[in-house]
């Protein structure tokens, strides 16, 4: 068993604070981005105007994360705190939230440029797994999102929670939404069946949704929320619309392919 004490700032420079969350946006950003111009894109089109894109994505990433969990996982308290929404140091993102930013910008993006928007959303949802499992390692590091107690050698204690031993879970979501997701999208983008635009959209989709949605009977609700319908969370509830869209694009695009 182990014990998480670690310290969630960085590096501190006199009274300014870098946080391994942010850190992690940054490596997982950069990292996305690089890979993406180097092997995933091959569109000249699309390669020429992705630095533009990578911009406005960055955006739609920490606008939709800041406020999708304003929206979903904390409305009552923003409501009466409005300017609260705007501190964006002091924490709150939800992934799906970023998600739905994500994939705002990148129609509004390729209406823009007369593109496709899944030749953007597909080299998104390609190099996504990255910047996941950065995020969710430095929610271990930070002593968020944690699990329910547990007695299993892996189990974790969290100092600066309590002294109960629980479920790793942010590190489940790591491997689970960020390396084995990764490594599911680079074997199908291989596959011929797997070229239609769209297609990796919907496997991204299908896999990350069913990943987060079992993985949330390990990691503790937020407080504020507890269960709702059915005894979900928040997040399985959005992560099972999610998971519907995935299988819509996933056949649609797929029997596409076989009649074209």
């Amino acid at each position: 068993m182990f014990i998480n004490n670690f310290d969630p700032v960085a590096i501190q420079i006199f009274s300014v604070e870098i946080r391994w969350y942010s850190l992690a946006y940054i490596v997982g950003i950069l990292a996305g981005w690089i890979l993406s111009k180097k092997i995933f894109i091959s569109e000249l089109n699309i390669k020429e105007k992705f630095d533009d894109f990578i911009t406005f994505a960055i955006l739609g990433i920490i606008v939709g994360g800041r406020l999708g969990y304003v929206l979903f996982y904390n409305f009552s308290y923003y409501s009466n705190n409005f300017f609260e929404i705007f501190r964006v140091w002091q924490g709150g993102m939800s992934f799906h939230g970023g998600l739905l930013g994500i994939i705002i910008v990148s129609i509004w993006f390729s209406k823009k440029n007369n593109h496709n928007p899944f030749d953007y959303l597909d080299t998104v949802s390609i190099v996504a797994p990255i910047g996941i499992f950065f995020g969710r390692i430095a929610n271990f590091i930070n002593s968020e999102l944690y699990g329910f107690e547990s007695n299993l050698p892996w189990a974790v204690k969290f100092i600066q929670i309590d002294n109960l031993y629980r479920h790793p879970s942010q590190l489940y979501e790591a491997l689970f939404e960020g390396l084995i997701l990764f490594l599911i999208l680079l074997y199908f983008k291989s596959k011929k069946f797997a070229k239609n635009s769209g297609f990796i959209s919907g496997l991204f989709l299908f896999f990350y949704s069913i990943f987060r949605f079992c993985i949330d009977f390990f990691r503790v609700p937020y407080e504020q929320l507890g269960y709702l319908i059915f005894s979900l969370t928040m997040g399985q509830i959005i992560s099972f619309i999610f998971l519907i869209i995935g299988i819509y694009l996933i056949i649609k695009k797929y029997e596409f392919k076989k009649t074209s």
